[in-house]
């Protein structure tokens, strides 16, 4: 018996839509290497469509004119929404990129706790009011910027979907979400859902497809464009921003890393170990603020390693939808060769295989390398995946030196028990967030971006406010005197 495929189309204008001309992709189950649904195919025109309804919603819409409460109460409804389906975003973000049914729970949890959090955030933040000396009154206003085109990466695909998407509609905006092609099934089931609780046609559109010469290449290139926000591959993100300084459109980038780790000899050893393993081989190593960079200082280095390995091997590898396994497939075919590459050139280097390597299908297992060189590709290029190198180190400077010799700057991990060492490292590290004795714990309110090549912009709280919106100053005089008197 032949079972039809399940159909995920645009969402465009308040209806979802096939494509114009009906193209269609697969998505691929990466523990099994089968389609499991069919896919939209957009073209530049279809782009162009759902520019035209955000637009249209914007300029024309109830939206930016709703009052911050009314805005409110409907993404409040949309996070319910998602909530009551959890099951079905979770398994299609499993079935769509192999992460772990569990871990796909908790990202369907934050990305309505995104929902919930900038609703709150544009309904209670406050603006500046600014009283002169000169017998006038300025004070600030914060004017949604218009149609915001988001363009999310396949390794949180709804999370990082909400991340961007959410802020953008408190504010006020209308959205063209692109989620990637590798994910999208999941962008699909919160449009319809944006819908069923009530959102107006237009205000959040969905367009499938690839980037360049593509649905990407359309969306960054309208100039009806008044904002991009994108997650993803450095690469990409200068290929976007290019397009982007033609119109002047403002871009927000969060991009690759390559990310250090330091654990000094002080540093409470499981704690360090626990979250050491979450950081990098979490999701099967597919995040960009992975510690792929791992220093230990000398003292210690047996005593973690001997822990490090042990856990490492103890992660179950299976079905990703069962709700017992912690590590899945990688992402794609694609991706899976990108990576074993890397450990298929770890004898060239003069390096060595501690635990791991490549495994069935599209696995890599949790692999840990030592005595890398550090101009080696595996320490200086984001490899985004399961691969940790693992590096001693004998003094504060030289670990900072090392940690800072990096052309990426997203993030950092330090673990230690001396609070002048935490104060002290985390303020050297050239990165946009550090972590100590933690990881990938988020308060919405604190910035969150990178420097050098892993990108552009900060977002989160305040920080997303000034990005989707335009910041007005109205000066007013408050003594005004008849004319000739």
């Amino acid at each position: 018996m032949t079972t039809t495929p399940e159909f995920f189309g645009h969402v465009i204008g308040g209806a979802e839509v096939p494509s114009l001309d009906g193209a269609r992709f697969d998505t691929v189950n990466p523990w099994t290497r089968q389609a499991w649904a069919e896919v939209a195919l957009g073209s530049k025109v279809d782009a162009e469509a759902a520019v035209t309804a955000a637009r249209q919603a914007f300029d024309e819409g109830p939206w930016p004119r709703m009052g911050y409460g009314e805005r409110q109460g409907l993404l409040h409804r949309l996070a319910d929404a998602m909530e009551a389906s959890a099951d079905e975003l979770a398994a299609a973000d499993s079935r769509d990129m192999g992460k772990p049914l569990n871990q796909c729970h908790h990202d369907v949890a934050r990305a309505a706790m995104n929902f919930r959090f900038f609703a709150d955030h544009a309904k209670m933040a406050t603006a500046e009011a600014l009283p002169m000396d000169t017998g006038h009154h300025a004070y600030t206003r914060f004017e949604a910027a218009g149609v915001v085109v988001a363009i999310a990466p396949w390794n949180f695909p709804l999370m990082l979907e909400s991340w961007k998407v959410a802020p953008a509609l408190a504010w006020g905006n209308t959205v063209v979400l692109k989620p990637a092609e590798d994910t999208p099934t999941s962008a699909t089931i919160m449009a319809r859902l944006a819908l069923e609780a009530g959102l107006p046609p237009g205000v959040l559109n969905v367009v499938h497809g690839y980037g360049a010469d593509s649905v990407g290449a359309a969306l960054t290139e309208d100039p009806r464009v008044d904002r991009i926000t994108f997650t993803g591959e450095t690469g990409t993100g200068k290929i976007i921003s290019r397009a982007a300084s033609a119109n002047l459109t403002p871009v927000s980038l969060e991009l690759g890393g390559k990310n250090c780790n330091i654990v000094f000899a002080d540093a409470e050893l499981d704690n360090a170990v626990h979250w050491s393993i979450q950081s990098i081989f979490r999701n099967a190593g597919q995040i960009c603020l992975s510690g792929s960079r791992l220093f230990v200082e000398r003292p210690i280095l047996d005593a973690f390693l001997e822990k490090f390995v042990a856990s490492a091997e103890a992660m179950r590898i299976g079905d990703p939808l069962d709700t017992e396994t912690d590590f899945g497939p990688l992402a794609s075919e694609e991706h899976f060769h990108k990576v074993k590459g890397y450990i298929d050139a770890v004898g060239q280097w003069g390096g060595r295989i501690l635990s791991g390597g490549v495994g069935e299908g599209w696995q890599v297992k949790p692999t840990v390398l030592v005595d890398m060189p550090l101009d080696s590709p595996h320490v200086t290029e984001e490899i985004f995946g399961p691969v940790v190198v693992i590096h001693p180190f004998d003094t504060e400077d030289e670990v900072i030196a090392l940690a800072n010799e990096s052309d990426y700057g997203l993030d950092a991990q330090v673990f230690t028990e001396n609070l002048h060492t935490a104060h002290r490292v985390s303020a050297r590290l050239q990165v946009g967030t550090v972590w100590v004795n933690c990881f990938f714990i988020r308060d919405l309110r604190a910035p969150f971006g990178g420097v050098g090549s892993s990108g552009v912009g900060r977002e989160g709280g305040n920080f997303s406010r000034e990005f989707f919106t335009e910041p007005k100053a109205v000066v007013m005089q408050i003594n005004a005197q008849p004319a000739g008197s």
